[in-house]
């Protein structure tokens, strides 16, 4: 007991010696000062990050920070995930994805594009869902690109649509960027069938990830579109698709799209095409998506945010964030310039992140919600936020500086 009270004592005196040292560099603390302080574990350290939660930074030093925080990172995920990027198998809590993927064309300068494709099946006998994934391997052929085909890691009728695949998808996308240089604002997901069920959900509640997506021969569910906002998306469906009412299901979320789209023609791009006198195989058809969505880049800070939670939930899409999300909430949050303006918000608690890409950090910013002004002054960066996002998301378009939480009253919000 004295021992562990002595080595207490002693981790809580270095980090304070570590404080009063970066402390002391004042706003002119160089990068330099900050990385010599900053100890080896800080990323996977909570304590550490708490301590440091008060250091704010300028602009050159936060930009610096951050590439060398992500290349920490990076470093790790390399050593860390090397074998189960040998055997093509990621294992989380108590289930396992294996993945194939393969390489089409010249890798541009920005990296490869990457599409994820998701094979059909459903509540069947194992043997099924791997003949479908197997099928799935070669249903589709791209220009350019990591062609990757996850197996899907339960077989059930939402195979690719129960909370696990989230995590999944996030921690695979990591291991992409991270081994084969994929550019974190061309990523694509497109599938058939049970495949295009999980395209339905996946889209709107992973768009922050997505560039685009493409769905075929699916059904929605109890999904929403709203949140496909920020990506391109495109329905492939045979007008004879009958069975749970898949082509009927799939015009009208066509009609749901071009109204969203007519209302906010800056979002909701789409494209929907009903093939005439086909069933639910539509004999490659569907091929035509790959080049349409292809066309798309995601954009990581857009000026408009819509966030509608599913039945799985998130705590964070794009910039906006929420401490105890609710099933089915909407969110709806505009920016322009230093401005920030919500304009429906079903939790009484939002946190904003930002970053130097999306308004000066130097200067004040205002948050407005129902003509009343919820916060005005100045957003700091500090190393916890960076430190959070980069072992978040591992990518380097999605690297917050600052954060900052708003209490939305409950007599203004109602």
């Amino acid at each position: 007991m004295i021992i562990f009270k002595l080595h207490f004592f002693i981790f809580k005196v270095l980090i304070l010696i570590i404080i009063i040292c970066i402390s002391s560099l004042g706003n002119k603390h160089t990068y330099t000062d900050l990385i010599k302080s900053i100890p080896n574990d800080f990323l996977f350290n909570p304590t550490l990050k708490k301590e440091f939660s008060n250091l704010s930074l300028s602009k050159n030093v936060a930009e610096k920070i951050s590439k060398y925080l992500l290349e920490t990172h990076t470093n790790y995920i390399k050593e860390d995930r090397k074998e189960e990027m040998t055997n093509r198998e990621i294992e989380i809590s108590d289930l396992q994805m294996k993945f194939f993927y393969k390489t089409f064309g010249d890798k541009p300068k920005d990296g490869w594009s990457m599409y994820i494709s998701m094979h059909g099946g459903g509540q069947v006998e194992a043997e099924y869902n791997d003949q479908q994934w197997e099928n799935q391997k070669t249903l589709y052929s791209i220009k350019e690109g990591v062609y990757l085909v996850p197996r899907a890691p339960t077989n059930t009728w939402d195979l690719w649509h129960q909370a696990h695949i989230d995590t999944f998808f996030h921690h695979i996308i990591q291991n992409m960027i991270v081994y084969l240089d994929v550019d974190p604002n061309k990523i694509y997901i497109m599938g058939y069938s049970a495949g295009g069920d999980g395209v339905y959900q996946l889209a709107p509640r992973m768009a922050d990830r997505l560039a685009a997506a493409a769905m075929m021969a699916g059904h929605p569910n109890e999904t929403s579109p709203l949140g496909l906002r920020n990506i391109g998306f495109t329905i492939h469906m045979g007008e004879n698709d009958t069975p749970y009412s898949r082509n009927t299901v799939a015009a009208d979320w066509k009609k749901q799209l071009l109204s969203l789209h007519k209302e906010d023609p800056k979002g909701y791009m789409h494209h929907v095409e009903i093939h005439q006198g086909m069933g639910h195989w539509l004999e490659g058809k569907d091929s035509v998506a790959i080049p349409w969505i292809s066309d798309f880049t995601r954009n990581p800070s857009p000026k408009k945010v819509v966030w509608k939670q599913d039945d799985v939930t998130r705590k964070q899409f794009y910039w906006l964030g929420v401490k105890n999300p609710q099933s089915r909430s909407e969110i709806i949050v505009n920016m322009k310039d230093q401005s920030i303006v919500i304009e429906k918000s079903d939790v009484q608690n939002l946190v904003l992140f930002f970053n130097d890409t999306m308004l000066n950090m130097d200067k004040k910013v205002s948050v407005e919600y129902n003509g009343e002004k919820l916060f005005y002054g100045n957003v700091e960066r500090d190393l916890k936020t960076i430190a959070t996002s980069i072992k978040k998301y591992a990518d380097p378009h999605m690297i917050f500086y600052g954060s900052l939480e708003v209490r939305i009253p409950i007599d203004v919000r109602l």
